[in-house]
C-alpha cells in the first residue's frame, strides 16, 4: 500500500465507488485505456494510467484526489444523454472522496465545497448536514422579508465582497450581532428604507410605479369625497383657478384641457356612479382640479393611506 491510497473498505468508500460506477455507465462505459488517453490529452491535474483508472473505478484502492478529479472530469464530459457539467460533477465527488480519507461519510462540506456544489441535498433527496444549515440560516423561515428588498436591482458589490464584509463583521462584533443585523435588515429596517430604496438600489420602473400607485389612491379618495360633499368639484375648480402658487406648467396644461369643450362636459358629469364611464383624460383633469399635491411620506411597501399624503384644493371637512 502506498501513502497515496487507502485500502481498507468502509461505507464511505462504497458510496464513492457506486457513484463512480454510475458516472462511468452514464458516460457510455468507455474503456480504461480510452479514459487514460483522454486525461492525457486534456488539461487535468494528474496523468492516470489505464491501470490507475481500472483500480479507481473498481474500488481496489482510493488514490489521491487529483486522480479522482481527472477521471470524473473526463467521464462527465463524455456524458451526452443527458449532458453533465464536469465542474459540477467534480464538486459533487470531492466530499465523497474526502469522506473516505477522513472516515466521516456525512461530514459537513467546506465553505469552498459548498460554493462549488449545486443544491442542498443528495441525489436521492435525503437531508444533508448542509441542507439543515441552509434551512436554519435562511431568514425566510424566520421572518417575512420586506417587499422592497425583493425588487430587481443592480448590486453595488460582488458576492465575494459581501461574504468578506460579513466575515469581518463576525470577527469584530460576533456572530449573534451579525445575524441579528441581517434579520433586522431583511424585515425592512434597513438603510434607505424611508426613501423606499434599499441601500440606494433602484429598479427601472420604480418612479412610474410610484406615480401610478399615487394616482390610483388619489382617485379612490376623490370618489369618497364626491359621494358625500355636494358641489365639491365646482368649489375645487374655483380654488384651482385662484391658486397663485400653482406651477406654471401645470396651470398651462389644465387650461389647455379646459379648451376641449367635450372633455369639460364629461368632467362635469363625474359622480361615483359614472366614474367608470369617464375617459382617462377626464380622470386626470378631475385629479388636477381636486388635488393640489400628493407625495410619499412613508416608506416603500406601506399601504397607500400610510404611504402618501394628499394636499386638497378644498380641505376635508373636520368630520371626514
Amino acid at each position: 500500500m502506498t501513502p497515496n491510497t487507502v485500502s481498507l473498505p468502509n461505507e464511505a468508500h462504497e458510496v464513492l465507488v457506486r457513484a463512480l460506477e454510475e458516472l462511468h455507465r452514464a458516460a457510455g462505459r468507455p474503456g480504461m485505456r480510452k479514459v487514460s488517453a483522454l486525461i492525457a490529452e486534456g488539461d487535468h491535474p494528474a496523468v492516470v494510467s489505464h491501470e490507475g483508472v481500472r483500480t479507481t473505478l473498481k474500488g481496489l484502492n482510493v488514490p489521491r484526489w487529483e486522480t479522482v478529479q481527472s477521471i470524473v472530469a473526463v467521464l462527465a464530459d463524455a456524458c451526452v444523454d443527458p449532458p453533465r457539467d464536469p465542474t459540477a460533477e467534480v464538486a459533487r465527488f470531492l466530499p465523497l472522496w474526502r469522506a473516505v480519507r477522513e472516515g466521516k461519510p456525512h461530514g459537513m462540506k467546506s465553505a469552498r465545497e459548498l460554493a462549488l456544489s449545486q443544491g442542498w441535498g443528495t441525489i436521492d433527496g435525503q437531508w444533508t448536514a448542509e441542507a439543515v444549515v441552509g434551512m436554519m440560516i435562511n431568514p425566510f423561515n424566520a421572518i417575512e422579508i420586506a417587499p422592497s428588498l425583493a425588487v430587481p436591482h443592480e448590486p453595488v458589490i460582488s458576492e465575494d465582497e459581501w461574504v468578506q464584509v460579513g466575515v469581518r463583521l463576525i470577527e469584530e462584533n460576533g456572530a449573534e450581532f451579525a445575524l441579528r443585523a441581517l434579520l433586522r435588515t431583511l424585515k425592512g429596517d434597513y438603510l434607505g428604507a424611508e426613501e423606499g430604496s434599499p441601500f440606494g438600489y433602484h429598479y427601472p420602473d420604480q418612479e412610474a410605479v410610484e406615480m401610478q400607485t399615487a394616482f390610483r389612491y388619489g382617485c379612490d379618495r376623490i370618489l369618497q369625497r364626491l359621494a358625500v360633499e355636494p358641489n365639491l368639484l365646482q368649489r375645487s375648480i374655483s380654488a384651482m383657478h385662484a391658486d397663485e402658487t400653482m406651477d406654471r406648467e401645470d396651470r398651462i396644461e389644465m387650461l389647455r384641457a379646459e379648451s376641449d369643450v367635450s372633455l369639460v362636459r364629461e368632467v362635469m358629469t363625474a359622480t361615483p356612479e359614472t366614474w367608470h364611464e369617464l375617459s382617462e383624460e377626464a380622470h386626470h383633469q378631475l385629479f388636477g382640479y381636486l388635488i393640489k399635491a400628493i407625495g410619499p411620506v412613508g416608506r416603500f411597501g406601506l399601504p397607500p393611506d400610510q404611504r402618501f399624503r394628499i394636499t386638497w384644493r378644498i380641505p376635508e371637512p373636520p368630520t371626514a
